[in-house]
């Protein structure tokens, strides 16, 4: 039976290649013809004439082998040597404008809203040397001769200094008005003399899956600064655990618009955007686990807006608080769970390690060792659960119904939040 790769021969080239064979037969007769004659004769001079005759013949061989294609000729003028990287290598990229999807997205208008942003913070402060990440940024406003920019809380967190840099390469100095690690966003100020455009939001619960996307920033810094990618929405209200704290545990859940348009670091706090060059969320962060390929999260457009109002107008997001420090059950030391009396079914929950004085939680009366199960609606089992009950659900001043656990029984409180 013929391998897949192997092709039946037809009867002439079945001939041409045993006439090829009796060729080389031939020719191998000769040579050892002439082998048995040199054992016979004797002298250098004799030798050396058979070694030029074997040699003519074996020459002779070769040259029939290549005319007849069955051995193949090396080809002098190719190398094999590597061409040093610098001197091979070009840089590649798609031409989206020729794009029949995107074509009539105003993508070079729209690039100009997406800036890069750097934070700069002292490394060694004896030789006064600084050290500088980089990220993006998004101008979504400009007044009274000021521009406003919306970027990424991890961007320029811990900076003694921020610049920008416009996509016409003009870098100005920044002020940071005000950041929100738990939203991972953060508003800069800057003067607007050469700003060029301002970026424009859509409603982002308008969005569907599989709409086409346009991620622009800058990926590894300002070297792609204005860099394009094209995506799909992948995903919509997808809940993503964040550590906020630095303590490794997640203690947020953020909702993330989720794309396949490639999203890299530096394109942090950069621009997705729809078909109408109208951002729809703020690029945030990507799953970046060796199994998992264009899987990228922004921050949607309806879910940042609010928040970019309290950080431009007042420095911070306002958010309710029950004025008490909690744990979950299950990482309570020992000694404490066996103060802890509580119900056969009940297997979770936060228990209360401090109560502020004069807050909500003490008004209410709740106390140190009592165990939160539920929140309104919410059932708690982790500081996640406390956070999303208070700051989706509810506002200061709202009252929320707080249920505990308290020397084996359950019981129930009314609280008044405060900020």
């Amino acid at each position: 039976m013929n391998n897949d790769n192997e092709k039946d021969l037809t009867s002439e080239e079945s001939k041409e290649i045993l006439s090829r064979e009796q060729l080389i037969h031939s020719y191998e007769s000769e040579i050892n013809s002439l082998r048995k004659n040199q054992k016979n004769k004797r002298g250098l001079l004799f030798h050396l004439t058979t070694g030029v005759v074997g040699g003519i013949v074996a020459a002779f061989i070769i040259v029939v082998l290549i005319a007849n294609n069955l051995i193949p000729m090396f080809d002098f003028n190719s190398s094999t040597s590597q061409t040093p990287l610098s001197e091979s290598t070009e840089t590649m990229s798609n031409d989206l404008t020729n794009d029949s999807e995107i074509k009539d997205i105003p993508i070079a208008e729209v690039s100009k809203a997406v800036v890069g942003v750097k934070n700069i913070r002292t490394l060694d402060p004896w030789t006064n040397t600084s050290q500088g990440g980089t990220g993006s940024g998004i101008i979504y406003k400009q007044e009274n001769n000021k521009a406003y920019i919306v970027t990424n809380n991890h961007v320029i967190e811990d900076a003694e200094e921020i610049e920008i840099e416009l996509s016409n390469k003009k870098v100005l100095p920044a002020k940071l008005l005000g950041s929100d690690p738990l939203t991972d966003l953060a508003v800069l100020e800057m003067d607007d003399a050469h700003v060029e455009y301002v970026a424009e939001f859509y409603d982002s619960d308008k969005l569907e899956v599989g709409e086409t996307v346009i991620a622009i920033g800058n990926p590894l810094g300002s070297e792609f600064a204005g860099s394009v990618t094209k995506g799909i929405i992948s995903g919509l209200n997808r809940s993503v655990e964040v550590d906020t704290n630095g303590d490794k545990q997640p203690d947020w859940v953020t909702e993330v618009l989720q794309t396949d348009a490639a999203i890299n670091p530096g394109n942090s706090g950069g621009a997705l955007v729809n078909t109408k060059g109208k951002v729809i969320g703020i690029n945030s962060m990507k799953v970046a686990q060796s199994a998992v390929e264009g899987i990228g999260l922004a921050i949607p457009s309806n879910t940042a807006q609010p928040i970019i109002k309290d950080l431009e107008e007042k420095g911070e997001v306002n958010r309710p608080t029950l004025g008490i420090a909690t744990a979950p059950l299950n990482q309570v030391p020992p000694e404490v769970q066996q103060q802890i009396e509580l119900p056969k079914d009940v297997r979770s929950g936060m228990v209360i390690a401090n109560v502020d004085s004069d807050s909500p939680a003490e008004k209410a009366g709740l106390k140190k060792f009592d165990v939160i199960t539920k929140i309104d609606q919410t059932d708690i089992t982790s500081i996640v659960d406390i956070k999303v009950a208070l700051y989706t659900d509810a506002l200061p001043n709202d009252k929320v119904i707080v249920e505990y656990i308290r020397n084996g029984k359950k019981e129930t409180s009314e609280l008044t939040l405060i900020n």
